[in-house]
């Protein structure tokens, strides 16, 4: 079956197995609309077109495929594989009154800032509590500063968002669950190995992939290096989140997912800025913020693909090159450097490259 929504057994339509029942009977006989012929064979037609409409169902159910949202969070749930759900952004949340002294609010108080909502759910602290997104996703991590009041409270001069304790998260996505589900069933995962490590990891939300380095400060340590969903370095709350789901302690005691002895250590990639710049020379009428434009979606493209690779930790500048001459008002280019150099750029393995400056000019 091929990996895309195209249904296996679409063309077995009633029409068509109809035509072919009917192809079977001698043109002598009378086969046209109403005939005796016709009506008899019509009612088997449509229950075999129903019958092949629900093998595609089974089919969707045994095979996963990440294009057929309907079936695939049941044709994965057998490897122990679900969907991370929507997760609501947490803040730490200050209040202020008219002498501008922090001051304790009520729990379950709301507030607004945008088109957004946040509730009080816990007290960090005097004037510091807790306030959580009442929309889930990502949009909850969007906006810091000042909250309005939805309702009144007595002495409150002033709120802000200050910090993001817990990062929004959209709904998974159907690629990046069966993109689990793969690394699940295709990589062998036994006894902590360190796929197993890649797993727990990215069985948190937020986190897009993840890179092992067994014994990276001794015996007994390991290092788990993550990435979010867009492939870069996540937000503190995502590392700390992966860190309590794997080794909350980090004393070797296995009060987390990892087994007893090792001591993990969860970290964010660090991130490797590609500066390029490029002298071009153009199509009439064509201006370098167009050639700009399309320039930086094929590079973000690129490097998202270079992220955790395995097999390739090199920003080739003959891609960047390629990506020049395939934007169409590009004649040939000039001057052509990543990060000043004109040479490939080395990406360590705990780190990923992310598209920094694009100069374009002629």
């Amino acid at each position: 079956m091929k990996r895309g929504s195209e249904a296996l057994y679409e063309s077995q339509t009633f029409e068509a197995i109809l035509e072919r029942m009917l192809a079977r009977i001698p043109d002598s006989m009378d086969k046209r609309e109403g005939s005796v012929i016709y009506d008899a064979l019509a009612p088997n037609a449509a229950e075999l077109a129903q019958a092949y409409v629900e093998l595609d169902t089974q089919i969707s159910l045994v095979f996963p495929n990440p294009d057929n949202e309907e079936y695939l969070d049941k044709s994965v749930a057998w490897s122990g594989t679900e969907r991370k759900e929507a997760i609501k952004a947490q803040w730490r949340g200050k209040f202020y009154n008219n002498q501008n002294e922090l001051m304790d609010v009520p729990i379950g108080s709301r507030y607004s800032i945008e088109e957004l909502n946040y509730v009080v759910i816990s007290k960090l602290g005097v004037g510091q509590f807790s306030v959580e997104c009442e929309t889930a996703g990502v949009i909850g991590n969007k906006y810091t500063g000042t909250l309005l009041p939805i309702d009144f409270i007595d002495g409150l001069a002033k709120a802000e968002l200050v910090d993001l304790l817990v990062s929004g998260e959209d709904v998974e996505s159907g690629e990046a669950l069966f993109d689990r589900y793969q690394d699940k069933v295709t990589k062998p995962i036994t006894s902590a190995n360190k796929n197993q490590y890649v797993v727990w990891a990215r069985e948190v939300s937020g986190v897009g992939d993840a890179k092992v380095f067994p014994l990276w400060n001794g015996n007994a340590t390991v290092k788990v290096v993550i990435l979010n969903n867009d492939k870069r370095t996540p937000s503190p709350a995502v590392v700390q989140a992966v860190q309590m789901h794997i080794d909350p302690t980090q004393d070797g005691h296995g009060e987390g997912a990892a087994p007893i002895g090792p001591v993990v250590t969860v970290v964010g990639a660090g991130e490797v800025p590609i500066n390029v710049s490029v002298r071009v020379q153009l199509a009439r009428d064509a201006t370098p913020e167009d050639v700009k434009e399309q320039l930086e979606a094929s590079i973000s493209k690129y490097l998202e693909g270079l992220a955790f690779n395995d097999t390739d930790t090199l920003v080739r500048i003959t891609r960047i090159a390629n990506f020049i001459l395939d934007v169409p008002p590009v004649i040939d280019y000039f001057d052509l450097t990543i990060n000043g150099v004109t040479s490939n750029i080395q990406v360590p393995l705990d780190s990923v490259a992310v598209l920094g400056m694009v100069d374009v000019h002629v």
